[in-house]
């Protein structure tokens, strides 16, 4: 089994009709990935997210706002009542980026603090960005009681003493086709360290597509060169790690087990 902890299958360009989306599942398929989570980004995109996928048992969803797109604000009823869908397992994207919107730095607070407080509320875990933002992202989770519910810092590329942080608070650590990159350097000697209960692997389709598909749009099947990557780097066999990060997703989200009898 293989697990695909992070998409955005409403976004690729390869799959605008049913059709094309089955072709993209059975690729995913083909490459031994059995499960996948779509993951929201945008206040209004929800519901279009859900009933794109909604013909697949194996696509699991979340309820939440991006940091780049928090815009005016949440409205936090309708993404609680988003979450009340049985396939939505978690509460996200959220977090902070000031790399790209360091001029919305209060308005993304506002928002990450008020999706923390939704995910304990429900409790779901949350699905975190976190882009120069290493000591509010951290802060925030704490102050916020993110540890009553847990979650994971999906695309990890900080530090290792940023990841240990996230950990110690029972988060999960992500990691996707950049630790594949030429200077990922630094990633890489981070995930190496991740023990292997806290280990994730995701695509972040249609974003970042690993080596060898540089340049391509990313998509599900690929994450099966992630794992193959990173079971390399950590000196593992593939089918350890993709049972164990497998196993890592459910014990993260419980809810996702539930849904398929597990």
């Amino acid at each position: 089994m293989l697990i695909d902890s992070h998409c955005h299958l409403d976004r690729l360009k390869a799959a605008p009709d049913q059709a094309s989306l089955q072709i993209i599942m059975d690729n995913a398929k083909a490459q031994g990935v059995d499960y996948l989570l779509c993951v929201n980004v945008r206040q209004q995109g929800f519901e279009q997210m859900r009933d794109k996928v909604a013909q697949f048992d194996n696509i699991f969803l979340s309820s939440g706002v991006h940091p780049l797109d928090v815009k005016e604000g949440l409205d936090v009823d309708q993404i609680r009542r988003f979450a009340t869908d049985p396939k939505v397992i978690a509460i996200g994207e959220t977090g902070l980026d000031y790399f790209y919107a360091d001029e919305t730095k209060i308005l993304q607070q506002q928002c990450f603090e008020q999706q923390i407080a939704l995910a304990v509320e429900v409790n779901k875990p949350l699905i975190v960005h976190t882009r120069d933002a290493r000591e509010d992202t951290i802060a925030m989770l704490k102050n916020g009681q993110a540890d009553k519910v847990a979650g994971v810092l999906h695309c990890f590329t900080e530090t290792w003493e940023m990841a240990k942080a996230a950990m110690d608070l029972g988060f999960y650590i992500s990691v996707s086709g950049i630790v594949t990159f030429k200077n990922a350097g630094e990633l890489r000697s981070v995930i190496r360290k991740v023990p292997k209960d806290r280990l994730l692997v995701e695509t972040d389709s249609p974003y970042l597509a690993p080596v060898p598909h540089r340049g391509q749009e990313n998509q599900p099947a690929y994450v099966r060169d992630v794992a193959e990557f990173v079971a390399e780097l950590r000196g593992e066999k593939y089918q350890d790690l993709a049972d164990y990060t497998s196993e890592n997703f459910f014990n993260l989200f419980k809810d996702a087990g539930k849904l398929i009898g597990r």
